[in-house]
């Protein structure tokens, strides 16, 4: 039985959870669990490009990943490795630069290398490590490289902690991405903290992004799967930066045990909750670092018969380009947010629309019955320039609300996808 009173919070989004707005070199994976990085020449420059996390003893890990067709050597490998032995997992190493993906057989066999160095460095078996990469398609990896790196990664030498990690699988991302949350469950502190990277790429079932998020809860394969798909599908699964899908998607997690079991139903939910709000805290980090953005956006569509119906209205509209442009130059412009709507699919009546620009505390409102309202043009483009943007549209069919949240569109978005390559 759970006996968590104020409920699960994240406690902070760039810093360790023990001091909420500390720096980001203070944060620290969940207990059980250590961090580090290492630079070995797939990014230019010297930058990081290798990351670990590593747990003290076997744990237990879960993993959603990428609805896309096409999917990255990492993504096969890592199923594969979950299916098997999801309760004996010891690391996770990753790389950005080399997206190994559309790399055929060969490409596979150079994630099972990865593995086995990194295996090789930290004595365990090859089986026990997953594997994430992120950056460019269609090229294979520089195993020389990784080799000498990995060696680095897995010694004294490297640069420890979860913020370099979190910076080393940094691709396009303009800053690194962390988050943390706590819940007493059972009369214990439960602690979830983890770190992501993604700017591009970046849609509903899965986005590129990648994520490790840790946690010293003691869960079993099963309900650790389960708590995440469902955190996944609030969070991850409900921002979107330009509506293309990723082949590398990964949201991995590893539960140490360290803080004993979660037991119980109750205790499930408070733990499945407290994920939720930390991966909530990395998705909106994601959104409103979306290539070339100003500010996150947030649309939220109440008013659904069921929430998977406002889900898909709000993806809609989040995904627009006229949408997300007209909020870059705070015009509010409402008849491309009802003409997205009304692409959706979803079988509502025009008349019963109503559509809010800004904050609850502070909304303009711009359309009531499918009409339009006299409003001040001043406030609502106000509205759409604060960061977050809110736009809340009611479809007045029954109860249920999704949020969904995006990023303005900017010519910057341009520049830098028109030149990813080259």
């Amino acid at each position: 039985m759970s006996d968590s009173t104020a409920g699960p919070r994240v406690i902070s989004s760039a810093g360790d959870p023990a001091a909420p707005g500390a720096p980001l070199e203070d944060f620290r994976l969940a207990p059980g669990f250590r961090a580090a990085a290492a630079a070995c020449g797939l990014k230019s420059g010297g930058a990081l490009d290798l990351a670990l996390v590593a747990s003290d003893r076997p744990c237990v890990a879960a993993g959603v990943f990428t609805t896309n067709r096409v999917q990255a050597a990492p993504v096969a490998l890592d199923r594969e490795v979950l299916e098997r032995g999801p309760a004996a997992i010891r690391a996770v190493i990753a790389n950005s630069g080399c997206a190994n993906a559309c790399t055929g057989p060969g490409g596979l066999d150079d994630a099972r290398a990865m593995a086995a160095l990194t295996a090789r460095g930290l004595g365990c078996s090859p089986e026990q490590v997953l594997v994430l990469s992120t950056g460019v398609i269609g090229r294979r990896l520089d195993m020389a490289r990784l080799d000498r790196g990995i060696a680095l990664l897995t010694s004294p030498r490297a640069e420890p902690g979860a913020a370099a990690a979190a910076r080393a699988i940094m691709t396009t991302d303009t800053r690194a991405k962390v988050a943390a949350s706590r819940v007493t469950i059972g009369g214990r502190e439960i602690a979830i903290r983890g770190f992501a990277k993604g700017a591009g790429m970046i849609h509903p079932r899965m986005a590129t992004m990648l994520a490790v998020l840790t946690t010293d809860a003691g869960l079993a394969a099963t309900p650790l799967q389960a708590a995440l798909a469902t955190a996944a599908g609030r969070s991850f699964n409900r921002i979107s930066v330009d509506g293309d899908m990723s082949t590398n998607d990964t949201v991995l997690l590893l539960a140490s045990g360290a803080a004993g079991p979660v037991e119980g139903r109750a205790g499930l939910e408070d733990f499945t909750a407290a994920l939720t709000d930390c991966c909530t805290s990395l998705a909106r980090q994601i959104a409103r670092d979306g290539e070339g953005a100003t500010r996150l956006v947030e649309v939220v569509v109440s008013g659904g018969r069921d929430e998977a119906e406002a889900h898909e209205v709000a993806d809609r509209i989040a995904c627009s380009p006229l949408v997300k442009t007209a909020i870059h130059g705070g015009d509010p412009n409402w008849g491309r947010i009802l003409a997205a709507a009304g692409t959706s699919g979803v079988a509502f009546e025009p008349a019963r629309l109503r559509l809010s620009l800004g904050p609850p505390e502070a909304a303009v409102k711009v359309v009531e019955g499918g009409l339009p309202l006299i409003f001040d043009e001043g406030a609502a483009s106000a509205a759409l320039r604060r960061d977050p943007a809110v736009v809340s549209l009611d479809l007045g069919r029954g109860t249920a609300t999704a949020t969904v949240w995006t990023c303005d569109l900017s010519a910057e978005y341009v520049a830098v996808n028109a030149h990813y390559t080259t």
